[in-house]
């Protein structure tokens, strides 16, 4: 039998078997989709999370809130030793207007706040970016040092704990998503191997005929590999189908909790590659599930 026949073969016998068990075929798909639903649903909060973590980072500087009529010369100075500090690559000073003006333009929807006051309760302030190179933590905290305590100077603020807390909460959650996807995944394997076994023990009686016929072992399990395969398949599609209609209908709904969580950039669903991954990992899922039951089969069976 040539390649192209046996090929066909295997479609047909693998077609064959998923409309001998249509309801055990449904469940291994099912199963695969509700596994990748959850895990995708953490895959996007850590990756948006994580782009939020990394503008922040790009963002990254020292500020030095001032005092009430801070004279000229001790400013003047301020400004000369941030400036030269290692890694600085500009040295801003910010009036308390002009603070209130970003505060409007930045934050509309709280605008009001400020109308409703007399005085201007923002301080003028002196901003410091370090260049790329030096944008840590610990650069971050050696220009704070530097700072601090400087005539005129009120109070320093950088962020920088904050987005060292932002990091962890994206290690952990990244962390008790893998957990649950490898628990999930281990579940989701017993599941498509226990329906392959189901679909072998159904057609042993074929398969007996097959080995008696002298057919070979890659030509008997290509059915079975196939039928997971297609599973899988089914499984990542409707997991990747799901999360986006989840994501399109809760997202909006979400507000303030996915501001807080993700800050104030709009969310981003999977991108394209990842999308085409959540579905592979589906195929391989039902793929993996299809072989383990095929060995487990042989080791019984001699």
């Amino acid at each position: 039998m040539s390649l192209a026949a046996q090929a066909r073969s295997a479609l047909a016998n693998t077609l064959a078997g998923l409309r001998g068990s249509p309801a055990t075929s449904a469940i291994a798909a099912v199963t695969i989709g509700v596994c990748l639903l959850l895990v995708g649903a953490f895959a996007l909060l850590v990756s948006n999370m994580q782009s939020i973590l990394a503008r922040f980072g790009e963002e990254l500087h020292v500020v030095a809130y001032l005092e009430p009529g801070i004279a000229q010369a001790p400013l003047a100075a301020l400004m000369e030793r941030a400036l030269a500090h290692p890694g600085v690559e500009t040295v801003e000073y910010v009036s308390a207007e002009e603070a209130a003006e970003r505060f409007r333009s930045t934050q509309p929807a709280r605008a009001v706040l400020l109308d409703g006051l007399e005085e201007n309760p923002l301080p003028a302030s002196v901003e410091v970016r370090l260049d790329t190179q030096h944008r840590s933590g610990e650069a971050v905290s050696a220009l704070s040092q530097l700072l601090v305590g400087l005539p005129g100077v009120a109070e320093i603020g950088s962020g920088n704990e904050w987005i060292e807390g932002y990091a962890q909460a994206v290690a952990l959650i990244r962390s008790i998503g893998l957990a649950i996807g490898a628990v999930l995944g281990l579940a989701t394997l017993l599941i498509v191997a226990n329906t392959i076994r189901l679909s072998v023990y159904a057609r042993r009686d074929e398969i007996d005929i097959l080995r008696l016929v002298g057919a070979s072992r890659s030509y008997v399990a290509s059915p079975f590999l196939l039928e997971g395969l297609i599973e899988g398949l089914a499984g990542g599609l409707l997991g990747l189908a799901s999360l986006g209609a989840v994501w399109s209908g809760v997202a909006p709904m979400l507000g303030g909790g996915l501001t807080l969580l993700i800050g104030d950039s709009p969310p981003r669903f999977l991108s394209p590659s990842a999308s085409v991954w959540l579905v592979a990992a589906g195929a391989a899922l039902g793929l993996a599930g299809s072989a383990a039951a095929l060995l487990q089969g042989r080791e019984r069976s001699r």
